[in-house]
């Protein structure tokens, strides 16, 4: 039986973590507060940038998958470049394959539609990190070191995708209130989302299928919609009125909230994520493997029911 090792017990770290575990393998999730271990999955605390620590935990896994994220934007310089590092030598010591759950933000400001051919021309701190972290990994890859491949996502939307995700905690209730909602910039510009299942469903693939490796892929999503657009479906299919959709000024966002929340700030790195088209491409990924995005009602279904348990 295989060992899967998951760094984060995250939104998508849990999921993965019950996705590998229905396909039977034995599972193993890291987090610097630990968990409970169960029949399925143990859980140990682990600092992932202690690579002492990490490399134990990880000796005898056959996949590594980082899902890992700091704590906040404003902690990544900070963070990321050890952890990175760190998990880079855990799978090349163990002989594992790494698997890097990661974002666009390495394309950088200039691209608004995004295949993983796109290059990786980011200008901003946030993008020059997680573009660095790719290029070391295929370097090592290339070099014969470690085997290695990237997921990239767009804006979360799904179970357990609350406080960092747009349409997360500040959105969702609101609409199954038949409230109003804010946009982040322009709430009519196309935008990808990708539902959390589809994600942990694409990094056991990822992690599992040889054919993955030395290159990074684009998790199966839907078609673009606008923050309006979206809104609009959120509240058809929990059967409420469509609700109003205003706009968040950034300056209210980053500069008066970013005061009291750090990470908030971060956004402004982002903000052509928002104020302009930014639609990913993933037919590739369902080219490759046969795996095609949850279908939207399917997809909206699963995270109001989630929710709503949340809530009861």
């Amino acid at each position: 039986m295989a060992v899967h090792v998951i760094l984060g017990k995250g939104p998508i770290g849990g999921q993965t973590a019950d996705e590998l575990v229905a396909l039977g393998h034995r599972v193993r999730v890291l987090s610097r507060s630990g968990g409970t271990s169960t029949g399925t999955v143990e859980h140990r605390a682990v600092d992932a940038g202690d690579a002492v620590a990490l490399r134990a935990a990880t000796a005898d896994a056959d996949v590594i998958y980082n899902c890992a994220n700091p704590a906040g934007y404003h902690l990544w310089n900070q963070e990321w470049p050890r952890m990175a590092s760190a998990l880079l030598d855990a799978a090349e010591s163990a002989g594992a394959v790494l698997v890097t759950m990661s974002c666009l933000y390495g394309y950088g400001p200039a691209h608004r539609y995004m295949t993983e051919e796109t290059p990786l021309e980011a200008v901003g701190h946030k993008g020059r990190i997680r573009a660095g972290m790719w290029q070391e990994a295929l370097r090592r890859h290339e070099a014969g070191r470690v085997r290695v491949t990237e997921a990239r996502a767009s804006d979360f939307f799904g179970p357990h995708a609350t406080a960092n995700a747009v349409f997360g905690e500040r959105v969702v209730p609101r609409i199954m209130a038949g409230k109003g909602v804010q946009a982040l910039g322009d709430p009519d510009a196309p935008h990808t989302w990708t539902y959390t299942p589809d994600v942990a469903r694409a990094l056991a693939v990822l992690g599992t299928d040889e054919r993955a490796w030395g290159r990074a892929w684009h998790v199966p999503s839907g078609p673009a919609l606008s923050q309006r657009e979206f809104a609009r479906e959120f509240a058809r299919v929990a059967g409420v009125a469509e609700v109003k959709v205003g706009r968040l000024p950034w300056w209210l966002m980053i500069n008066l909230l970013g005061t009291f929340q750090p990470a908030l700030r971060g956004f402004a790195e982002t903000r052509h994520q928002w104020d302009l088209p930014f639609e990913m491409d993933s037919t590739a990924f369902t080219a490759e493997f046969g795996v095609k995005a949850t279908g939207l009602d399917e997809a909206i279904a699963g995270t109001l029911g989630w929710w709503r348990g949340r809530a009861a």
